[in-house]
């Protein structure tokens, strides 16, 4: 028996397209055949990735928007005819990339502000609610779709020092839930992937540049069944199988992918 994805004559669009796990989704969807639509904040990485999909073979444009603006998102979104919707836009935003804000970590939760915690809502959580809520007309128009968010288990476990966060990821994972009973109906499935902790730029930047970020991973990786950090390949063929029609009959679902740091039924 042969196994073969081929999602050509899709259209796909992959928040926080431009480095990291949405990177690689890109260039899975893309290599499945789909037609990328590469979002990122920052135009640049858009672009790149963009060009690495189309050096490689494949179709793909560049689409920089800030998912929470959900003017900017609709616009974009809805001007595309997606077909498959990654919702995998996180951490804490434009905010917390140029310095004007925070990273995951907040530290206690006590000692934080209502201030602090905007940001963490503004992209997990109200940025997934606008980009599915962009591409729902036309999926359901179409009679179909895939609709798949990266969450974190920090919202489906809990992580100390990260709990803005992780009731962002945890709010995602039940907007998932609800959506997918309100459209199976249309032939849509809405599923969640939640991540352990990957390997990225942005996590190598803040190891480097904090010995508790250091000793956190450290700590986590004794935990790990498999003991290393993930990586983003780890992560994009799950997205490619979820965004085809051998998973046509799974939706409401939240899979980890996380070394088994958490070994569940």
């Amino acid at each position: 028996m042969s196994f073969t994805i081929d999602l050509s004559g899709r259209a796909a669009i992959v928040t926080g397209g431009g480095q990291g796990v949405g990177r690689a989704s890109c260039l899975a969807l893309a290599a499945a055949g789909a037609r990328v639509v590469v979002n990122d904040f920052v135009a640049d990485r858009a672009a790149a990735v963009a060009k690495e999909i189309e050096q490689a073979g494949g179709s793909a444009t560049a689409s920089p928007f800030d998912v929470s603006d959900y003017q900017a998102v609709t616009r974009a979104i809805g001007a595309e005819g997606i077909d498959i919707l990654v919702n995998n836009a996180g951490n804490a935003g434009p905010a917390a990339v140029d310095g004007r804000g925070p990273s995951v970590s907040l530290g206690e939760f006590a000692d934080t502000d209502p201030a602090d915690w905007e940001r963490y809502f503004a992209v997990n959580l109200y940025g997934v609610m606008n980009c599915t809520r962009a591409a729902l007309p036309h999926m359901i128009g179409s009679g179909g779709g895939r609709i798949i968010t990266i969450v974190s288990d920090a919202g489906r476990v809990g992580e100390p020092h990260m709990a803005p966060y992780a009731a962002a990821k945890a709010g995602a994972a039940g907007f998932t839930r609800a959506i997918a009973r309100e459209v199976g109906r249309d032939g849509i499935t809405v599923n969640n992937i939640a991540l352990a902790t990957v390997d990225t730029v942005g996590l190598a930047e803040l190891a480097r540049d904090s010995p508790e970020m250091r000793d956190r991973i450290e700590r986590q990786l004794r935990r790990y069944i498999v003991p290393r950090l993930g990586q983003p390949d780890d992560v994009s063929g799950l997205v490619v199988f979820l965004a085809s029609s051998a998973a046509s009959w799974i939706t409401g679902q939240t899979y980890p992918v996380n070394g088994g740091y958490s070994v569940n039924l």
